[in-house]
């Protein structure tokens, strides 16, 4: 069977503030870590706060742990996420100003989990150079931004994942950023990612649309 396995589907539920604080309680109270992804904020010089569809999602107290791939750009964001947890994982990006380590590695449930910005990654999100970072670091999982794109790729028995940009701020590559955070089911075996994308509504306007994604990958050794 193939090392990493990814199933996408839609949730049957309708993806509210209550069904994601419900799904956290649970996985904290079976003694899984929940932990949230995002980054690539740059509040306030491109946009000016988080979507608000998002902060009723991540509130204080639900959260194990937060993984943050930089470029917060204000100490507000900084305090903004050590409200969701004590617990919190910063890298620095290239428009930070915080004493940040440019890569930090962690381990949750047995699984040892790095992070890097990405600027120093060249080409910016190329697979291979990313597995080069994944072997230095010697992890199991490689979370990466700058790219403002949401992906979740397996490499071997490895994962690579880049939860965007939690506010969808414009990148040099692109003006059209979906905004977007992952939130980590972190199992003995097997890591769920739960994604978190607003999409503009069809009926269109001003109004988005909260979508929501399940992948898996289950560990081979």
């Amino acid at each position: 069977p193939s090392p990493a396995r990814r199933k996408r589907k839609r949730l049957a539920a309708p993806p509210t503030a209550g069904r994601l604080n419900g799904l956290v309680d649970a996985l904290r109270s079976s003694g899984k870590d929940a932990c949230a992804g995002n980054g690539d904020m740059h509040i306030p010089h491109r946009v000016g706060a988080i979507p608000e569809k998002f902060r009723k999602l991540l509130v204080p107290d639900k959260i194990q742990s937060v993984i943050c791939t930089g470029n917060l750009c204000c100490k507000e964001q900084f305090d903004y996420l050590k409200s969701l947890s004590s617990d919190v994982h910063i890298v620095k990006g290239d428009f930070d100003d915080g004493a940040y380590p440019d890569t930090k590695v962690l381990s949750l449930q047995n699984w040892k989990i790095g992070i890097c910005h990405g600027h120093q990654i060249v080409p910016w999100g190329d697979v291979e150079s990313m597995a080069m970072l994944q072997r230095q670091l010697d992890v199991d999982v490689l979370v990466t931004g700058h790219t403002h794109k949401f992906s979740v790729m397996p490499h071997g028995d490895k994962l690579f994942i880049n939860p965007g940009s939690a506010t969808g701020a414009f990148s040099s590559q692109t003006q059209e950023v979906v905004p977007s955070f992952v939130l980590l089911d972190i199992q003995e075996a097997q890591l769920t990612i739960y994604v978190y994308e607003l999409l503009p509504s069809p009926a269109g306007g001003d109004e988005f649309e909260l979508k929501v994604q399940e992948l898996k990958h289950t560990r081979t050794k």
